[in-house]
């Protein structure tokens, strides 16, 4: 049989968003995906994965984690929402006899990793277990952060280029859209995203394995092999069985995955409720399709610039989000931006207006709310201040639950 040909530019999208399972009464993590997973397949045996039409489950490296996920490339956004919180709802219901529901938000204020990590412990145990030994898996930086990615399609070597150029641009204001995790160990860390402030440490002991979170500038598959390659030398000597593929291994903030002709963007904190993390993918792909039409600049342009200062405008928006100052006016030229320094808000309100037409009306909704209040953590901060009590945080967290429950926004 001949395989079918691969998507072309936007026309698919894969989503996965990973859910916290936590306790309903105490809000603290719960280790038991293997037993929701086995809850949803129906079945006496532990699984890894349960397909449930359009919508897939799956384990994660840790034990309070679930995944869920398109089931292949959806044709378009519109409806997403519905179907994963659909999926949600039944995620609850199987786990209400536990004791236990799903919570979403980047990353969990109260957990205590080096108390509470459990390493996932059934098919592909041996891969997670040497994740662990080689990197200590119970910091926040790998057993406390939940994301949203999103895969995007190309049709070769062209295609890729051209949409990993526009992607390495879209990169560092995704923070100012997203961001969801300004709280751990129950304070303020200073990082509206500090998903991403530890993210970006978690692997420091093997550099090429995150790089800048920023990738490099790649632009065909030829050109991607390099990096694989060394991330396969540098590996070599901490995994002498061989149990880790340099393609997992490659934790920049977008990532080839040449084994499915797509590019997983993987910087994107998980919201509140699928309502929120559709319109955030919305305007992405929105910023997307404009870099990649060169409505801006051409391509060529695009591709010259190095990953150290978009690194850098990266790094302000981790820790300022929407309120960060962008000053370097031709990286706002890039994304068709005039006039003077501005914030990353202001350039998303800008962008979105320019691109109106492209996002449904409930998306077009949930956006106005989030630039004009602000990404999540900014709300979670106004709400809370720098140093909440756990009893401030354990009732937003409570709030937080039943946003996901009903697929509303935190206001």
């Amino acid at each position: 049989m001949t395989p079918p040909a691969p998507l072309g530019l936007f026309e698919g999208f894969g989503i996965e968003m990973e859910f916290m399972i936590v306790d309903r009464r105490t809000l603290a993590v719960r280790p038991i995906a293997d037993e929701l997973l086995r809850a949803a397949d129906g079945g006496p045996r532990w699984v890894e994965d349960v397909e449930r039409g359009p919508i897939a489950w799956s384990n994660e490296i840790v034990a309070h984690l679930v995944e869920l996920k398109t089931n292949g490339p959806a044709p378009g956004l519109a409806g997403l929402d519905k179907r994963f919180h659909d999926d949600v709802l039944e995620a609850n219901r199987l786990l209400r006899p536990m004791g236990a529901m799903l919570l979403g938000t980047g990353a969990h204020p109260l957990m205590n990793p080096a108390g509470e990590t459990r390493i996932w412990a059934h098919g592909g145990g041996e891969i997670y277990a040497a994740y662990d030994r080689i990197f200590s898996c119970a910091g926040h930086g790998w057993s406390n952060l939940q994301s949203t990615h999103l895969n995007l399609p190309f049709a070769g070597d062209e295609e890729f280029g051209r949409l990993h150029a526009a992607i390495r641009l879209a990169l560092p204001l995704i923070p100012a859209l997203a961001a969801s995790s300004p709280f751990l160990d129950g304070r303020y860390t200073g990082y509206l995203d500090a998903r991403l402030e530890t993210y970006r440490h978690n692997q420091a002991r093997i550099p090429s394995l995150t790089g800048k979170v920023i990738p490099e500038p790649m632009f065909s598959r030829a050109a991607y092999q390099s990096l694989f390659d060394r991330i396969a030398a540098d590996i070599a000597p901490h995994d002498p069985d061989g149990l880790l593929n340099p393609l997992f291994l490659n934790s920049r903030g977008a990532i080839a995955r040449f084994d499915r002709d797509a590019i997983e963007i993987r910087i994107i904190d998980i919201q509140e409720c699928p309502a929120a993390d559709l319109a955030v993918v919305a305007a992405i792909v929105a910023l997307l399709r404009r870099l990649v039409a060169e409505d801006t600049v051409p391509l060529a342009v695009q591709q010259q610039w190095p990953e150290d200062l978009l690194a850098d405008i990266f790094l302000a928006v981790v820790r300022d989000g929407d309120a960060a100052r962008i000053q370097d006016a031709d990286y706002l030229r890039m994304l068709g931006i005039r006039g003077g320094p501005t914030t990353a808000g202001a350039v998303w309100r800008e962008l979105c207006e320019v691109q109106r037409d492209d996002f449904e009306p409930g998306a077009q909704s949930v956006l106005a709310h989030i630039l004009s209040a602000g990404p999540l953590a900014r709300r979670l901060l106004n709400r809370l201040g720098p140093a909440p009590t756990g009893q401030a945080l354990a009732a937003t967290l409570a709030d937080l639950a039943q946003c996901l429950a009903d697929n509303r926004l935190f206001r």
